[in-house]
């Protein structure tokens, strides 16, 4: 979600609420991460935060699950998956991990000391989590440093184009035109928080120069705003249409990386206001595992299982 304020980026598109975009967004995170996660029975680590619902869903469908947490929720939801309210990163090592299993350790998501260098098979690092930490690099390093070789990533960051969103709704006209030559772009929020913003050519590095091989990266949505709350205003049952459609355009967009080329369709990475990574460790996988992408086939399997929110 946007900042709590009484205004956000997102107001350029004009007057109305954005209820129903966000309710279509729900629904293409979980067909992505459905279409992304591995072979079963693997051991995944989330970092995205407590507002995110993928470790859960992650867990419904078979895997161990790892979710840091910063703190322990005032009220953990019932969701039937065993949910320890006494395990603490020091502890974790004690408890067997097994499929279809959710278990929350409180640490802090950029230092995951508690786990052992090449313990799990997959991250999962949505809603934004690297952009939530300034310093990202010793993020995506700790990333590489439990994945197994050949375990997967899956992350999402805010984009360049939201932090100049925010820039130009405060009117930060320098800051703005300065913004394409720098390096780390660093935006403050209207609530006092600051997020770190990427392009994609900033992601690859980020992702490259922690040891990863980036399979691909595309805008977490193609379709806009404007056109999936026109469409849902108009018929809400249309939503799993959209969805299908927007799986089938990130399919065509997330080309594979090439020797000596940027991965994906630089063309289409460079707008959305969020940016979707998949990336790998390099060495050998586990014999059936499957690469990252969200394929074609991919695409319809994800689109047809059931969506929360949607």
């Amino acid at each position: 979600m946007v900042a709590a304020s009484a205004t956000s980026p997102l107001t350029v598109l004009g007057s109305g609420s954005l209820t129903a975009y966000w309710r279509f967004q729900r629904a293409v995170v979980a067909a992505q991460l459905q279409a992304w996660l591995p072979p079963r029975g693997r051991i995944l680590v989330d970092i995205s935060g407590p507002q995110s619902s993928v470790a859960s869903q992650a867990a419904a469908a078979g895997y161990a699950v790892l979710q840091v947490m910063p703190r322990w929720p005032a009220a953990p939801e019932r969701s039937g998956l065993e949910v320890p309210r006494t395990l603490t990163a020091r502890g974790v090592h004690r408890r067997r991990a097994s499929a279809g299993r959710l278990i929350r350790v409180v640490a802090d998501s950029a230092n995951l000391a508690f786990l052992a260098d090449g313990s799990v098979d997959g991250v999962i690092a949505d809603d934004g989590a690297l952009s939530r930490h300034l310093m990202a690099e010793d993020v995506a390093a700790e990333i590489a440093r439990v994945l197994r070789p050949g375990g997967q990533l899956l992350a999402s960051v805010d984009s360049l184009v939201l932090g100049m969103s925010i820039l130009a709704e405060q009117h930060q006209w320098a800051q703005l035109t300065d913004l394409p030559q720098a390096e780390v772009v660093l935006v403050p929020w209207p609530d006092g928080r600051i997020t770190r913003c990427f392009g994609p050519e900033q992601l690859v590095d980020l992702l490259t120069e922690a040891g990863l091989e980036v399979s691909w990266i595309r805008p977490r949505t193609v379709l806009s705003p404007s056109m999936v709350d026109h469409v849902l205003r108009k018929d809400p049952s249309a939503i799993m249409r959209l969805v299908r459609a927007e799986l089938a355009a990130g399919a065509e967009d997330s080309g594979p990386a090439r020797a000596g080329n940027r991965p994906g369709n630089a063309g289409n990475e460079s707008f959305g206001i969020y940016l979707l990574a998949a990336a790998r460790k390099p060495g050998v996988s586990a014999p059936g595992a499957r690469a990252p992408g969200i394929g074609a086939a991919g695409a319809r399997r994800a689109a047809t299982a059931p969506q929360p929110g949607g």
